[in-house]
């Protein structure tokens, strides 16, 4: 099966658009000049002899920045051509022409490094500490993608022409001249394949294919964190560092569709299977420990300490786009759908310009998951995810469609146009629809000529009461909703084929149309009982969209909200609240506790749930994906009784030794006491001396602790 490519349509929806058009606006413009400030781009120029210095950036891989985000820029002049975006591409890929050395090597950490001083991870000599730490050839594999990317959006050769000079020295050098040293961090293998589809050189692939090899064999490393401790087609699980793991992954799909290697495909579906079945998120996410950002055992699935780097969640679509092209079932599209609604966007605020390494289920808002913070973060100093999110998002639409001979597969739901070449015939495709908020969609299929294909429709496991392929995650009380079918206006009976797609074989001819609509109901997820973490609990789901319960929505607190399973959800569409989301209202409860007489009170509250991919936007504070289901699995917030009294004089920030606002405010005292209908005596002799008072930072949050006296600080 073959790819339509992101170069041949263009989405117009009110979800993916703009999320392109805010890479374009605001992403890509924030990364290039973090780029440029950081000293990633004059590591280049320093290589190039254009300005004086030695290489001064933190990692030895902060080229690949520079790469990926050309490779997100190519992308996405596609969707909204600029010029001038084109001409910052120009000036960079100069910038990086300069900095190659004459037989083709391009690593600035060594080209620009000081003699006798270079960074700790570049070895003594070429490639020696790539199993290591070096990561030329991590570098070199981005190069190459960057080069396709671009050759294909412009025509032009420039990059491509760089590229090709450095796959051949890697051909020289290793292919021929027989060095085995392995690729640290995969992705030099995806990359040689993509350089081969376009120039045809069959040594790439060769080369592709001798670096997988490698690992476990005659290389030099033998780690389960880089999936080098024993050959790659014995291995059976998914261990080690996950990005990674599915790039190699991915690279051995490639391989393995283009050699037709039984024994990697073999190897890559086994290991599918346990990725999936064991180890998988449901927001899609994979890599459950900070320790190596790596997998953890079978279950092993913790909530507010999950890694689910943002990256992982790339490649992970990455892998099941190539399964998905050498077996057309459409598993692996359930996979990716899942992953781009919510593990891969989470990764980047609403606004574009903050970002997420670490994609956790849960936070409390004080716990630092995010490379020591609670929040996003505008940069971090090994910027893989936020560059990674240049150049995947703007790639979007070429996850839409797929053909084979005579057959169109609808893979994603996404408003837009494409055109297909089938054949002699080139059929135009136009999709009408508000998914993921909608269920209902239209698609105008119009052939140049009439003729006959086959048009394969994506029925999501969603629509079919399997949230994921395997059992690690089920609907509880799933019951049966029908996708209704029409074409051409009338309704059409049809079967799910055991690939998981309606096939409608006709002879089309424009002004053909086809209707479908899934039903958008919210259902309870529940997890395998071997998942320790979310026992007695449920996640809520609506189409291919995760929810979460945030802080904000619900009075501060969520840990002591109880979803039970008869509790009723409604749904509303709020276009002005998180750019525009549906949320789920819900009939639940909450749970208080007084320790003095060791008492949980249970009690009706309406919660609220929104998109998982749309938390932390509003600020810090508590967030779980996994809600209880009784009130034992709740976390009881403590009893209180709270008198709300409305202060309207506005602190001013001073100078008074202090960073935050410290104007007194005094409350009338008798006020206090007539709304509770209490004397000041009647006060004291409850609560005596125990008084609390506290001060309100700058962040929002109450410091307890304050040595402010009464009446206490803003």
């Amino acid at each position: 099966i073959q790819p339509v490519s992101v170069y041949e349509g263009k989405i117009n929806d009110n979800f993916w658009a703009p999320c392109i058009k805010r890479k374009q606006d605001v992403t890509i413009p924030i990364a290039l000049e973090q780029c440029y400030s950081t000293g990633r781009v004059d590591n280049f120029k320093k290589a190039g002899g254009l300005i004086p210095g030695y290489f001064s950036t933190e990692y030895t891989f902060d080229d690949t920045d520079i790469y990926k985000i050309l490779e997100g820029m190519s992308y996405s002049v596609q969707s909204f051509p600029n010029a001038a975006l084109e001409a910052q591409m120009d000036t960079l890929i100069y910038y990086i022409g300069k900095a190659q050395e004459p037989d083709g090597y391009l690593y600035t950490a060594r080209t620009a490094g000081q003699p006798g001083n270079y960074h700790a991870w570049v070895g003594p000599t070429r490639w020696v500490w790539d199993p290591n730490l070096s990561h030329e050839l991590y570098n070199c594999g981005h190069l190459y993608e960057a080069a396709v990317a671009h050759y294909k959006a412009t025509g032009k050769r420039t990059l491509l022409d760089i590229a090709i000079k450095n796959a051949d020295l890697l051909v020289k050098d290793f292919l021929v001249g027989g060095l085995t040293y392995e690729p640290g961090h995969q992705i030099v293998e995806m990359g040689l394949v993509k350089m081969y589809r376009v120039t045809g050189k069959k040594e790439y692939l060769q080369l592709a294919k001798y670096f997988l090899d490698l690992r476990g064999t005659k290389g030099v490393a033998r780690t389960e964190y880089s999936q080098s401790n024993i050959p790659v087609v014995q291995q059976k699980e998914a261990v080690g560092h996950a990005v990674r793991a599915v790039y190699m992954y991915s690279g051995m799909a490639d391989v393995a569709a283009l050699t037709n290697d039984k024994s990697y495909l073999n190897a890559i579906d086994t290991i599918w299977q346990n990725a999936i079945y064991k180890k998988y998120y449901i927001t899609g996410g994979i890599g459950a420990k900070h320790d190596g950002e790596a997998f953890d055992k079978n279950y092993v699935l913790p909530n507010a300490t999950s890694y689910c780097e943002t990256c992982a969640a790339i490649g992970h679509v990455y892998w099941n786009h190539r399964l998905f092209l050498m077996h057309g079932d459409a598993k692996y599209y359930d996979v990716i759908e899942r992953n781009l609604y919510n593990g891969v966007i989470s990764g980047i605020s609403l606004s574009g310009d903050h970002f997420f390494y670490p994609n956790p289920l849960q936070s409390d808002g004080a716990y630092l998951f995010n490379q020591g913070t609670n929040t996003r973060q505008a940069w971090f100093g090994c910027a893989c995810c936020p560059s990674n999110l240049c150049r995947f998002t703007a790639s979007v639409p070429g996850y839409v469609y797929a053909q084979k001979s005579d057959s169109i597969y609808v893979n994603l739901y996404v408003q837009g146009n494409s055109s297909i070449k089938l054949g002699g015939n080139t059929i135009h495709l136009s999709q009408v629809t508000n998914y993921p908020w909608e269920g209902n969609v239209t698609i105008n299929v119009t052939p140049e000529a009439a003729g006959m294909f086959d048009l394969l429709l994506r029925v999501p496991g969603w629509a079919q009461n399997r949230p994921v392929p395997g059992d690690l995650y089920s609907y509880l009380n799933a019951r049966k909703s029908n996708v209704v079918l029409k074409l051409n206006g009338n309704t059409v009976t049809y079967t799910i084929n055991d690939k998981g797609y309606i096939v409608l074989s006709k002879i089309w001819q424009a002004g053909d149309k086809v209707e479908l609509s899934f039903p958008m109901d919210v259902h309870r997820t529940i997890a395998n009982a071997n998942v320790a973490e979310d026992k007695g609990k449920v996640s809520l789901e609506r189409g291919p969209i995760v929810y979460a319960m945030e802080w904000a929505d619900n009075d501060g607190h969520v840990f002591n909200g109880v979803v039970a399973d008869n509790d009723s959800i409604t749904t509303s569409y709020q276009p002005d609240k998180l750019t525009g989301i549906v949320s789920l209202q819900i009939a639940g409860k909450i749970t208080s506790s007084d320790s003095r007489t060791k008492t949980t009170y249970t009690s009706g509250k309406q919660l609220t749930a929104i998109p998982y991919f749309a938390w932390d936007n509003r600020g810090i504070g508590e967030m779980a994906v996994w809600m209880a289901r009784t009130p034992a699995y709740s976390k009881a917030t403590p009893a209180t009784d709270t008198l709300v009294y409305n202060v309207t004089v506005k602190p001013d920030f001073g100078t008074n030794n202090t960073n935050y606002p410290y104007t007194i405010v005094s409350a009338d005292k008798q006020a206090v006491y007539n709304a509770l209908g209490l004397q000041q005596s009647d006060i004291q002799s409850k609560l005596g001396s125990t008084v609390i008072y506290g001060a309100i930072n700058p962040t929002g949050l109450i410091n307890t602790t304050s040595t402010a006296g009464s009446p206490g600080h803003w």
